[in-house]
């Protein structure tokens, strides 16, 4: 091996071999989903059987990956869809978005002692409002989606598209929170029979509760107990799972990939990120850095790049061409003094590039693409 061989950084494929779970995290409006959805398809390139998940709303996943919409159960993209883009897949590429809902639902169903308990439970009023909070925030399905993605398919690697950075840290907090109300007195209280649930809630509380039975005829107090005492039978399998959840985002198994931009906003909440991983005990496995400007003046002064051009141009186009990359050189300069501050803020791992192309990503193809300078 010569010194330039060992030098040169290891291919993302190799960095990321023996991962099963790629949580890809950033701000938003930096290309996350599409690199999320790239990545997985570049894996399933290479011969894995993959799974892209995303819980954003946007449902940007399915555009970049050809499709209409995506289910809310993994779907595998047609190969033929492949072969008429001129793209060889080895593996097999499956894609979903989350039905947060549903879900929930799913889960209920599952954890629930028998067909008695399932039907009370979800037809408590109480539950449905719950579970449609729930569906708004979309954290504690994913991590459930998540996790019996990993426990019940054999898929070889599991790759998830978090919100925004700030939601996705609520994304990745979601475990120990749900753990903490299983486990707190507040769902004691719930449990509790109805009238030491009233006493512990105390006489003014209790009269709110009186007073909205008789006007809306509903007796919140009696049906908050009611629903609670009716999940108490699913709330150890579901403690169980939250738990293996933490435990998951934790595992070697699992990597998270930041997701970012040149531009200053992003790449500080690229850095911020860094720190609340670290914090969380969950290390940041790669850096990818999309949208980054390449082209530029190459060392040369515009006066000289104008002369170069002329001949071939003209005098007129010639300075209006050396103009134009005078600009993308100021964007080439800042792109790589952001990559190199964030290169440093990773102690020397050679972050992900990819650079900024002139058309969007509307179809496997240009997936495909993206994918290649991923995995170059």
């Amino acid at each position: 091996m010569t010194k330039a061989q060992a030098k040169r950084p290891a291919t993302l494929a190799t960095r990321l071999r023996g991962k099963r779970v790629l949580v890809c995290v950033g701000a938003g409006g930096v290309g996350k989903t599409t690199t999320s959805a790239a990545l997985a398809l570049g894996l399933a390139l290479r011969g894995q059987k993959v799974a892209v998940v995303t819980i954003d709303p946007a449902k940007r996943l399915a555009t970049a990956l050809g499709l209409q919409e995506l289910s809310g159960e993994p779907s595998r993209i047609d190969p033929q869809a492949f072969a008429a883009a001129g793209v060889e897949v080895k593996g097999e590429l499956w894609a979903m978005m989350l039905d947060a809902k549903r879900t929930f639902d799913e889960i209920v169903a599952r954890l629930a002692p028998d067909e008695r308990a399932r039907e009370e439970i979800l037809a408590n009023p109480v539950y449905r409002e719950l579970s449609t909070a729930v569906a708004g925030s979309h954290e504690l399905s994913a991590i459930a989606k998540l996790y019996e993605l990993y426990e019940e398919h054999d898929f070889d690697v599991i790759v998830l598209d978090t919100p925004p950075s700030r939601n996705a840290l609520d994304f990745l907090d979601a475990p120990n929170r749900l753990l903490g109300f299983l486990h707190g007195r507040a769902l004691q209280v719930f449990l509790a029979p109805g009238g030491l649930t009233a006493r512990l809630f105390g006489r003014g509380t209790a009269l709110v509760f009186a007073i909205f039975a008789r006007v809306t005829g509903v007796d919140m107090l009696s049906e908050l107990s009611r629903f609670f005492r009716s999940l108490s039978g699913v709330i150890e399998g579901f403690g169980e799972r939250t738990a293996g959840v933490a435990e998951l985002l934790r595992s070697p198994d699992t990597t998270f990939l930041i997701v970012t931009s040149p531009e200053a906003e992003p790449a500080r909440e690229a850095s911020y990120l860094k720190q609340r991983l670290g914090e969380a005990g969950m290390s940041p496995g790669e850096l990818i850095v999309n949208r980054v400007h390449r082209d530029g003046l190459q060392g040369h002064s515009v006066e000289e790049v104008t002369e170069m051009l002329t001949d071939g141009l003209g005098r007129a186009l010639a300075s209006r061409v050396a103009g134009n990359l005078a600009d993308f050189d100021v964007l080439m300069r800042r792109d790589e003094e952001t990559i190199a501050e964030l290169s440093g803020a990773r102690e020397g791992q050679h972050p992900i590039l990819v650079p900024h192309l002139d058309e969007d990503v509307q179809d496997l193809l240009s997936l495909a693409r993206i994918a290649e300078y991923l995995f170059a």
